[in-house]
């Protein structure tokens, strides 16, 4: 298989190259494929004979699920043949809405075999979320828990319906996947432009843009990923992140199984640093990735009380402030090393294993993506905005946004694709984060589309105009704030506030909520325009226990917490 070859020396030298970043920038190039099925012809081949634990997952209550390579390769197999026998076909699209449960592994290997391609949704998302998924992405088929179907009640449609866990009418079991044959035989070949991703991600509008991976952008171009990970052969890897979005598939799939290592998942109800830090030590994880918000909360603890075995630590989603670093170090002996990259990419910057870190720095461009920095002209400069290099087009690089050729073309013109995102750059080389160009920010890991929020709070009839933009917040980092202007005969007291907290939690799911209100006159431009630069400014200032005058905190209404 010449193609599973070419992939095979293109990771190998990754691997070889791992502590030496400048010979791995320099030497690497992407796998030139031919025929290329990342289930069949990597993942397969991977694990015949292969009896190295896959995935392991522990439970909060101490069970736990083991599976080997070769047995997850089998029971995918199995549920391809149901799948087909469901009707899903090649190039079909099937929303995954799923918790840290076996199937996501089963199901996402299976799409991939059969050549359908995979919307990953997570379980937080509403039911008109849910509406637009299936109308936008033409979604032929569910897989999902009894939760999700009754969510599903509400935007029923014609697609096939599969359940996992406990029966529900009208939906077909998923265990009966498990009586299928264990041999699967494509009916076609694959090639690597074929889809088999497709991602929603919050973007500055109203509603989320699509975006499309094939089957070279993203398990193949998952290898810079793994090179940032420094995940191998024989580590146990586990990475803290909801399924459904872009970062589940990076760490808890495709660059553990491009190396060849464990997956773990501790799969809790809710998230507490001491069981965490107990999972850690007692499974001997090698590999920990997470997001700031969970670095944050571990150094809590008593990490000296927790002996962990770990070699490698990783952060990603937004920069991490030094005292958490520093924490980590002291205590464990290991640095935590940011990385970078969208849902548009796999990672295109980080702080490679053993090479010198710089306080604040993303670390460096990973080995196959050219990166430039542009200014407002689209000339090199030493701030600007992050640009990946399309000649040659790197292959960790989304094939576009469905359905819109225009905003496509905007973000790659000129021989560049353009992130949105600013960031300065030394005299080495290492790269900062500056922020987005635009005004989507992060909050405890998840992407907020201010847009989305200020749209459901204008809906309420008390509110004229409104303004979101991201507040600091100890644990979380950054969290939701809303400026409002009221209509008149609207008071600004503490009723409206809290009438206005329990309005939006109808509306929004929970890791998009405003948690903090504020009722106060917003600056705009002459033509009208809310300058909400000068919001961040202020915002960014403050201190982290201040309150304004007429604002209100979403933790201080003790009626929401029941």
């Amino acid at each position: 298989m010449p193609s599973t070859e070419a992939f095979r020396r293109a990771r190998d030298f990754l691997l070889q190259h791992r502590d030496d970043y400048e010979a791995a920038y320099r030497g690497f190039r992407w796998p030139v494929l031919d025929r290329f099925n990342w289930a069949l012809d990597w993942f397969d081949v991977l694990a015949e004979g292969n009896r190295q634990t896959a995935l392991h997952i522990v439970e909060d209550d101490g069970r736990e699920v083991k599976l080997g390579y070769g047995e997850l390769a089998e029971r995918s197999n199995r549920v391809a043949v149901f799948f087909r026998r469901l009707g899903v076909q090649r190039g079909d699209r099937l929303l995954m809405m799923l918790d840290n449960s076996v199937p996501i592994w089963e199901v996402m290997l299976a799409a991939m075999k059969l050549g359908a391609v995979i919307i990953p949704a997570t379980s937080l998302l509403t039911p008109e979320d849910l509406r637009d998924r299936l109308d936008r992405g033409k979604v032929k088929h569910v897989v999902t828990d009894p939760a999700g179907a009754e969510k599903l009640r509400a935007v029923d449609g014609g697609y096939s319906k599969v359940v996992v866990g406990e029966k529900v009418p009208g939906w077909t079991p998923y265990e009966q996947a498990y009586a299928e044959p264990a041999i699967f035989f494509p009916k076609a070949d694959t090639y690597p432009n074929h889809p088999v991703l497709l991602y929603f991600t919050s973007g500055t509008t109203a509603k989320p843009k699509l975006v499309l991976h094939t089957h070279a952008s993203y398990p193949v171009g998952h290898l810079s990923t793994m090179y940032w990970l420094g995940v191998r052969a024989g580590d146990v890897h586990m990475n803290i992140s909801s399924p459904g979005w872009g970062k589940h598939a990076w760490s808890n799939f495709f660059a553990p199984f491009n190396a060849g290592a464990t997956v773990f998942v501790h799969n809790y109800a809710r998230f507490q640093a001491r069981r965490t830090l107990e999972v850690l030590a007692r499974h001997e994880i090698t590999t920990l990735c997470a997001p700031p918000t969970v670095w944050r909360l571990v150094i809590q603890e008593d990490l000296a009380a927790h002996p962990v075995k770990l070699r490698e630590a990783l952060s990603a989603g937004e920069p991490l402030n030094p005292e958490v670093i520093d924490r980590i170090q002291r205590a464990w002996g290991v640095a935590i090393r940011d990385g970078y990259g969208q849902t548009e990419t796999t990672c295109q910057i980080g702080n490679s294993p053993g090479q010198r870190m710089k306080p604040g720095s993303m670390g460096r461009p990973m080995p196959g993506f050219s990166v430039k920095l542009l200014d407002g002209d689209g000339r090199e400069a030493d701030e600007g905005e992050l640009a990946l290099g399309l000649t040659p087009r790197p292959t960790g690089l989304m094939a576009g946004y469905l359905d819109d050729p225009e905003l496509t073309e905007f973000v790659t013109r000129d021989g560049y694709y353009r992130t949105g995102d600013v960031a300065s750059r030394d005299a080495d080389g290492y790269i900062t984060y500056v922020g987005r160009s635009d005004d989507v920010f992060k909050s405890s890991d998840y992407r907020i589309s201010p847009f989305e929020l200020e749209s459901a709070l204008i809906e309420h009839e008390a509110v004229a105009e409104a303004a979101v933009v991201p507040s600091p917040d100890p644990v979380r980092g950054l969290v939701p704030k809303a400026f409002c202007i009221l209509r008149p005969g609207h008071a600004p007291t503490r009723e409206l506030a809290l009438e206005l907290f329990r309005f939006l939690r109808r509306r929004l799911a929970p890791y998009k909520r405003v948690r903090r209100l504020e009722f106060a006159d917003l600056p705009k431009t002459i033509s009208g325009k809310i300058r909400r630069v000068e919001l961040r400014r202020a915002e960014a200032a403050r201190s982290l226990e201040s309150h304004g005058s007429q604002e209100f905190w979403q933790d201080d209404f003790p009626e929401l917490k029941s």
